[in-house]
């Protein structure tokens, strides 16, 4: 009985983790059709990579993303395990589907008539709190988010520093292909987003202490502080009846 309790708790805590996951992906997806692409922002990651090989070659942004994605997949199932990998390919594989249906079927248009600070400060904001809601979660939404895992917790970087360094990387050559001032733009709103992901994937949760891997460990409660210092007290007063 003991031990189906427990698995029933292990099913119920995976499953808040995959819908918690889904809202992130579901941010992050809203935050890229209706801010950037509505307003003509650029973007960074294995998606400028993908529409940059469409300027170069002419190969399908779909086809070219998946190129960029399946490689890192497999590397992370060697290096992280299968559970890492499943988890990845489920933020992935979200994060398409709320895309494809905001491009499908949505009505909603976020224009500001050229004013690209404001969208650049939103899409910042947005993608900055989906991509680091995944990301402490245990998912991604694509083989660079992945990348940036993995080479944070190979070099200790902050998470949000990997993916400024990855996308600004990408948005210079950018500038060879596509207008200076959107990719700009681009590159404030990968700051912002940068300096959200850091903040949500390392603030720490309530009764958690979250560590640089966003491994949540739990906080000794101030009953437990008591019991450990009157244990120290206790040996400190024998040592000294025993050095008497």
């Amino acid at each position: 009985m003991k031990r189906t309790s427990l698995t029933l708790q292990h099913v119920k805590t995976e499953a808040i983790k995959f819908a918690i996951m889904l809202l992130g992906t579901f941010i992050l997806a809203f935050a890229y059709y209706h801010i950037n692409f509505q307003n003509h922002l650029s973007e960074g990651g294995f998606v400028g990579l993908a529409l940059l090989g469409k300027y170069a070659t002419g190969l399908s942004p779909a086809i070219g993303m998946l190129l960029l994605d399946i490689p890192v997949m497999i590397l992370a199932w060697f290096l992280k395990g299968w559970k890492f990998m499943i988890q990845a390919l489920l933020g992935v594989g979200a994060f398409s589907l709320f895309y494809d249906g905001f491009e499908r079927y949505s009505t909603l248009v976020l224009s500001f008539n050229g004013n690209l600070w404001i969208p650049a400060v939103l899409s910042g904001i947005l993608t900055g709190v989906g991509a680091g809601i995944v990301l402490r979660f245990g998912g991604a939404t694509g083989g660079d988010d992945i990348l940036a895992v993995l080479v944070s917790r190979w070099k200790g970087w902050k998470l949000g520093t990997v993916f400024f360094v990855s996308d600004a990387f990408v948005l210079g050559l950018s500038l060879f292909f596509l207008p200076v001032k959107e990719t700009l733009y681009t590159i404030l709103a990968v700051w912002i987003a940068s300096k959200v992901i850091t903040y949500v994937v390392s603030v720490p949760a309530r009764g958690t202490v979250v560590t640089t891997s966003a491994v949540k460990l739990p906080m000794p409660s101030a009953a437990a502080k008591a019991v450990n210092a009157a244990a120290i007290s206790q040996r400190t007063t024998v040592a000294r009846g025993v050095s008497n």
